[in-house]
């Protein structure tokens, strides 16, 4: 059991106005507002000329460390950890919020949108603690309404754009009416798509997860999809994320999002254009990635080889053909199955000689022999077996190449 004085409050000072986390090297922009050093230097990074609390154009882009700050900080942790008495002891840093207080938070924000960080902060927090947190803020009466009446107003500073992202991302879940949600975010006269875009730029890496988590959850049917695909420049951030990032969540999350998005088969020619194989072809030939990003690697490239674009791209990148081949039996069943469905399409649909030939090259036809052979599904066995036609193989040929090679394939 865990005793109470554990549960500590941290005070809104000592809390980075970008990342919500306890700042490490506290320092000032010449605005005079406090940032954590990593957060603070990415948004530098990123090409702004902004200080994000305030908006105001900075004069100067340097900063200074908060030594002041910095210290209450140490002397803060230094206190909590001897409550703990044990220096190593796990120390659970949530807010004291009761609902009632988080609905006079929510008050206070419709009646000041206009400063309404600190208050955010406190419900983020608070929206951490629990599902039946998240819960209690989605069935508020309003309050989705006002997160996206502040998305979509076009004329919030940047910090509460990253803070409503993250508050819809934990709570649209527990919203009632999926599709209600999703209208009303995609409507003409709003501009959520767009804050959601600069989230998507230049937000910290939660508040990016977050931005695409959102879109993956307000593409629910077609409309919405075709809504979201033609919204400039958001296809292009995200394949660029794919290119560019090495956090497997937000990896993940845009693959996710992706794959949601790309499901009607008009929208797959445009990701194909923007370079989307290109981009898979190096995350599948990164063995480090998790099982989860190769599935997902393999099913946004399956549903790109459905389209002639996506066939001739994928055609023309041996590369690419080998990678598929090397994720054939050693990841997971899965990801075999995405393997096998863009083999078929790029090999037996469209007859394509350059990638039937990287196939052989790369031990693929033993491979798909071993598949036959295994306990798979009778659609797989089906596309392995018009795979073997179009390769010709015999049943000795075959059988000779798998004695002779198959303690080479890695079972998944």
């Amino acid at each position: 059991m865990v005793r109470d004085d554990l549960f500590i409050t941290v005070p809104s000072l000592f809390r980075c106005p970008i990342s919500l986390d306890v700042m490490k090297s506290p320092v000032s922009l010449c605005t005079g507002v406090t940032y954590d050093r990593s957060s603070i230097q990415r948004w530098l990074d990123n090409g702004n000329n902004t200080c994000p609390a305030t908006m105001q154009v900075l004069h100067s882009r340097d900063f200074v460390p908060n030594h002041t700050l910095q210290r209450l900080i140490q002397i803060w942790s230094n206190s909590v950890r001897h409550r703990s008495n044990s220096p190593d002891s796990p120390i659970q840093l949530v807010p004291s919020l009761s609902p009632d207080q988080a609905r006079d938070l929510i008050k206070e924000i419709e009646s000041k949108p206009e400063d309404c960080l600190e208050c955010m902060s406190k419900i983020i927090c608070f929206a951490r603690e629990s599902e039946e947190s998240r819960k209690f803020l989605a069935r508020i009466d309003g309050f989705v309404s006002l997160l996206v009446d502040f998305l979509g107003s076009g004329n919030a500073n940047f910090l509460a754009l990253e803070q409503v992202v993250r508050v819809l991302d934990m709570i649209i879940s527990e919203h009632e009416d999926h599709k209600q949600l999703a209208n009303s975010m995609l409507k003409s006269d709003r501009d959520c798509l767009s804050s959601i875009l600069l989230v998507l730029q230049q937000g910290s890496a939660e508040s990016r997860i977050a931005s695409a988590r959102v879109l993956e959850s307000i593409a629910i049917d077609a409309e919405s999809k075709l809504l979201i695909a033609e919204k400039d420049g958001l296809f292009s951030e995200l394949i660029r994320i794919m290119s560019t990032e090495t956090d497997p969540t937000m990896i993940e999350s845009t693959l996710s999002c992706l794959i949601a998005v790309s499901m009607p088969r008009r929208i797959r020619p445009k990701i194909v254009r923007l370079g989307v194989v290109k981009q898979l072809t190096k995350l599948l030939s990164d063995p480090n990635w998790s099982v989860s990003v190769t599935e997902k690697a393999l099913k946004l490239l399956e549903m790109a080889s459905s389209c002639k674009e996506g066939k001739s791209e994928i055609c023309e990148n041996s590369e690419c053909v080998s990678a598929i081949v090397q994720k054939m039996l050693k990841v997971s069943s899965t990801a075999t199955e995405h393997a096998v469905t863009i083999l078929w399409s790029v090999c037996y649909l469209s007859r394509d000689d350059r990638a039937q030939s990287t196939v052989t090259q790369n031990n693929g036809l033993t491979k798909i022999l071993v598949l036959m052979q295994s306990n798979c599904s009778p659609a797989v066995r089906q596309l392995a077996g018009d795979l073997l036609k179009i390769f010709r193989v015999s049943s000795k040929s075959c059988l000779s190449s798998y004695d002779t090679k198959t303690t080479h394939i890695m079972p998944f």
